[in-house]
C-alpha cells in the first residue's frame, strides 16, 4: 500500500528540462534549441566544424548581415579584425563574445586543441583591435589577457553564456584558455 506522505514533508526537486540548463546570465531556461545547439558545438566534431569550417560562412555571412546571422543562430557572434603578427595582414575572425559593459570579452579556446588559436598570437603582437558584434558596428578596441580575479569572474560569465568552454577545458587540462578582454579605445582627433 503507498505510504502518504504529510503535507509538511519536502518536496522532491522538480525534475530538469532534459538536457537545458539554466542560464543566470539569460535568466531563464535555454530554449531547446539552444540547448541543442550548444550541445553539438561542445562536442568534438562540432568544435572541430565550428573552429575550420563554419568560421569560413560566418566570415561573410555576420558583415553582410550586419551583425545580424550566424552559423550558431541565437548566440553572440562577433568578428574579431587583428594585424597578422608576422604578415602585417588584416584578419578577421568570427568568435562566440560577451558584453561586459563597454568592452567586449572573447575566450581563446581554440575548440579544445593543445594549442592556442593563432588570432591570439597576432592579439598579443599586434593589441589593437577592432570588432563588430551584433549591431554590425566596426569598432576600435584594445586587447589585453585577463588574470587573477577579473580572469575567474569572465571566465564564469563566458561559461554561462556556452557551458561548452567547461566542456572544452576538460578536454585540454594542459592548458587555461586565455580570457581577452577587448576595450575601447578612444577616438583619435585628426
Amino acid at each position: 500500500m503507498p505510504r502518504l506522505e504529510s503535507a509538511s514533508s519536502p518536496k522532491p526537486p522538480r525534475p530538469r528540462a532534459a538536457g537545458r540548463r539554466h542560464s543566470p546570465l539569460r535568466g531563464r531556461r535555454l530554449t531547446r534549441w539552444e540547448a541543442a545547439v550548444e550541445r553539438a558545438a561542445a562536442s568534438r566534431a562540432g568544435a572541430w566544424l565550428f573552429v575550420h569550417a563554419f568560421h569560413r560562412i560566418d566570415e561573410r555571412l555576420l558583415p553582410l548581415s550586419r551583425g545580424r546571422l550566424s552559423v550558431a543562430v541565437g548566440a553572440p557572434v562577433g568578428i574579431l579584425e587583428v594585424t597578422g603578427a608576422r604578415s602585417g595582414r588584416t584578419r578577421r575572425v568570427p568568435l562566440l563574445y560577451l558584453a561586459d559593459g563597454d568592452r567586449v570579452v572573447v575566450i581563446a579556446s581554440n575548440g579544445a586543441a593543445p594549442r592556442h588559436p593563432a588570432w591570439l598570437h597576432n592579439v598579443r603582437s599586434h593589441p589593437g583591435v577592432h570588432f563588430a558584434g551584433g549591431d554590425g558596428v566596426r569598432r576600435a578596441y584594445r586587447a589585453r589577457v585577463a588574470g587573477g580575479a577579473e580572469r575567474e569572474r569572465l571566465w564564469l560569465l563566458a561559461c554561462d553564456l556556452y557551458a561548452g568552454y567547461a566542456a572544452y577545458q576538460r578536454r585540454a587540462p594542459e592548458r587555461a584558455f586565455p580570457v581577452v578582454v577587448l576595450e575601447p579605445r578612444p577616438l583619435s582627433r585628426p
